[in-house]
């Protein structure tokens, strides 16, 4: 018979009641600021579900009344510098966090609401209708409300999606021993998605700061909590990452902010991550004014039920048996907000015959569509820059891989405030291809191995970044990765910026290698730029010699917004000049490079393919003289983004040529080619003497077999194919 032995969780999970004797004895002050900011947030959910029900809004309204409790309870015990991120559901955790910042020393049930609260009032009611006075200038609406000032990072329309940003605000407060911590809020649905999860573990590993806050609104939508997991005590989920949690009503206020007093005491003596999980229930159906029941997933015994528990009336009834209120009170404090609600709505609307409509002058100018999807680079002005040819200092022969390792030594050491997080960057003498050599021996709080997450370390360095006191580079082992993290990486880190307004900067450089021909098969070896040039937010390098990888790896680092240097393995293995010793220049994005002169067709390629592109040149160029060549006219664009294309650059050369080659190695599918070959014709298209022609790979993924790889991708034979099919339209075809 085998031996069996009950193992103990290695974190503790509580349950958490308050009794009449905690109401009893809870400052009047605290209850006071309690009820009058449940009725705050309720006054002005109803007065978005009116402009919801009149299309005073543009979009949803996912309503959290009901959920007061939860939010009001956690957010009165934070400090001003504590900070939140929530989900789509989230206006009562930014106001309950916002409203801790207006007034500090709490609001007064029976005063009028100081000025900066209706203040407050009007401008997250014009967010959420998408108006210019907003907090992101209108572009957030309902799901992406974001006060930095306040500690509101911003709320997320993807579920589960800022909780690794909440990690990595979190991890820039550990580091800088504040005591501060990050509430991150998310619902049932969030609990059981990946990142989530992986974010759990990765904030137990690294003991982070940061509160995991559940709301358990028993539905998904329509979806019941019963029907998606065979777990609904969600806050058991902390026991497979050692993280101590608690279960809440989150219908009594007061017992929440018991759990968060008890959690953030945890936290703030540097024992890591705590989770809360309050049970609430919003009174309407996902979106809109109409009840779950109306749509039929719901019955009217439950939800009666639950509005028979309403934060707002416990709190109110409480108050009124020690005599702090009278019910004329309580109804006297509704009014007061109701009317301050109605002055907020009256600002932003005007009569329209027997309706009202937004007010013409509140709505952003169409202008501003593009305003800050990236940021001026401002931040660049007044660099030295260089360029290999013109560089004045001593260069020697060096290894690709090993100049990555020197730049990035050389600005950590004058920058404390660059951190590096991979997989294994800090193990193998330099991660898998040895870009990191060296480097967490000297700096080895600041390289830093991460899980197997990529999803989880990608948002973390998202957050970090935002924070605005650390420079995170990440590294994906394998460009395919991105995928992993695809929400992070373009629905988080990309967007972030614009998504908030324009003005919230995101300065983080993610470092991955493009690794055809090494037969690591098909999720190990794509050429990233072509998906990554569609999301409007990043910035690309592509280097393709030493001098190169140290001017650009400069400026990224230097960039206030999210920069992709792309890596390739033939590249780590080359040698090329490099600066002996100095390694502060910079190289601009929006300059690419002539690197061979010509006049009969221009050619356009970047990172792995300029040398074999050079090559095929040199090789069917050797009886140019006799006319019989190819003089082509080679560019390094180095730059891949749409706002770092050197059109200067291009449009001489193509005026010049008046054919033009784009030559790249990987698949058709995820091709940059044609993206550039679309915008070339539409810009230069009186100067082609034919269409822009392509050199690509195949429509599969590169394969494990060696042959099939081979055939897969782009080398020295289909460059030349399509150099002989250009100059073959041009009327002077090539020698075999």
């Amino acid at each position: 018979m085998p031996i069996l032995t009950d193992l103990k969780p290695s974190a503790p999970w509580r349950e958490i009641k308050a009794t009449p004797d905690d109401w009893a004895a809870a400052d009047p002050h605290l209850l006071g600021s309690m009820l009058t900011n449940l009725h705050v947030i309720r006054a002005f959910e109803e007065t978005v579900l009116e402009f919801a029900s009149e299309g005073l809004m543009h979009g949803p309204a996912h309503s959290s009344i009901g959920q007061e409790g939860g939010a009001v309870g956690s957010c009165l015990p934070l400090r001003a510098s504590d900070q939140v991120n929530g989900s789509h559901r989230g206006h009562h955790q930014f106001l309950g966090k916002a409203l801790g910042y207006v007034a500090p020393e709490g609001l007064d049930p029976v005063r009028d609401l100081p000025e900066v609260v209706p203040s407050l009032l009007r401008r997250t009611l014009a967010e959420i209708a998408g108006l210019a006075e907003g907090f992101c200038k209108g572009r957030g609406g309902s799901m992406h409300l974001r006060w930095a000032e306040a500690g509101a990072l911003g709320t997320n329309a993807i579920i589960g999606g800022g909780v690794p940003m909440a990690a990595g605000a979190a991890m820039a407060h550990k580091r800088a021993g504040t005591g501060d911590v990050v509430v991150t809020y998310f619902g049932d649905g969030a609990v059981n998605i990946g990142s989530v999860l992986e974010t759990m573990n990765l904030a137990a590993a690294w003991s982070l700061p940061l509160l995991f806050f559940i709301e358990n609104n028993l539905y998904a939508v329509a979806t019941h909590i019963d029907e998606a997991t065979r777990e609904p005590r969600l806050s058991s989920r902390g026991l497979g990452f050692a993280i101590p949690a608690w279960r809440v009503d989150g219908m009594d206020p007061l017992a929440v902010k018991l759990a968060t007093d008890e959690a953030l005491a945890h936290m703030r003596a540097g024992n890591g991550p705590a989770i809360i999980e309050a049970e609430v229930y919003r009174y309407f159906h996902q979106s809109g004014a109409l009840p779950g029941s109306a749509f039929g997933y719901r019955p009217k015994e439950e939800e009666e039920a639950w509005r028979a528990r309403d934060p707002l009336e416990q709190t109110a009834r409480a108050m009124i048996d020690r005599k702090l209120l009278t019910k004329a009170d309580v109804e006297a404090l509704r009014d007061r907000i109701k009317e301050v609600m109605t002055r907020c709505a009256e600002a932003l609307t005007e009569p329209a015959g027997n309706r009202r409509k937004v007010r013409d002058e509140l709505w952003p100018s169409p202008d501003f569509r593009d305003f800050g999807i990236r940021g001026d680079l401002s931040e660049l002005k007044g660099v030295r820059t260089a360029e290999e040819t013109q560089f004045g200092g001593a260069v020697v022969e060096r290894k690709f891989v090993d100049v990555i390792a020197d730049v990035l030594h050389r600005r950590m050491d004058t920058d404390p405030s660059i951190i590096l997080m991979g997989e294994d960057i800090h193990r193998l003498k330099g991660g898998t291809n040895g870009a990191t050599r060296g480097l967490a021996q000297s700096f080895p709080d600041r390289v830093l191995g991460t899980p197997i997450s990529e999803n989880a370390f990608a948002g973390l360095a998202g957050g970090l970044a935002m924070d605005g006191r650390h420079k995170p580079v990440i590294e994906f082992m394998y460009p395919d990765f991105m995928w992993v993290a695809a929400d992070q990486v373009f629905n988080q880190i990309a967007k972030a910026r614009h998504m908030f307004g324009g003005d919230t900067d995101m300065p983080l450089v993610l470092r991955t290698k493009v690794a055809m021909g090494t037969g690591y098969g098909s999720q190990h070896s794509m050429d990233p730029a072509g998906i990554f040039a569609t999301s409007p937010g990043w910035r690309i390098f592509a280097p393709s010699t030493p001098f190169d990888y140290v001017g650009m790896m400069n400026t990224a680092l230097a960039c206030r917004d999210p920069v992709l240097i792309l890596e390739h393995v033939d590249l780590y293995v080359s040698t090329g000049l490099a600066p002996a010793d100095d390694l502060d220049y910079f190289i601009p994005f929006g300059r690419a490079k002539v690197v061979r002169e010509g006049s009969d067709l221009t050619v356009l390629t970047y990172l792995g393919m300029v040398k074999p592109t050079l090559d095929a040149i040199e090789r069917l160029g050797a009886d140019a003289e006799l006319g019989l060549g190819v003089d082509a006219e080679v560019i390094d664009l180095r730059t891949l983004d749409r706002a770092g294309l050197d059109w200067e650059t291009i449009g001489a050369s193509i005026r010049k040529t008046h054919n033009v080659l784009i030559v790249e190695q990987g698949s058709i599918g995820t091709s940059y080619g044609g993206l550039l070959a679309d915008e070339i014709q539409r810009r230069f298209l009186d100067w082609l003497d034919q269409p822009v022609q392509r050199v690509h790979g195949g429509e599969a993924s590169p394969s494990v077999s060696k042959v099939l790889e081979r055939a897969a991708i782009v080398g020295r034979e289909e460059i030349e194919a399509g150099l002989r099919m250009v100059m073959a339209a041009c009327g002077r075809p090539l020698a075999a």
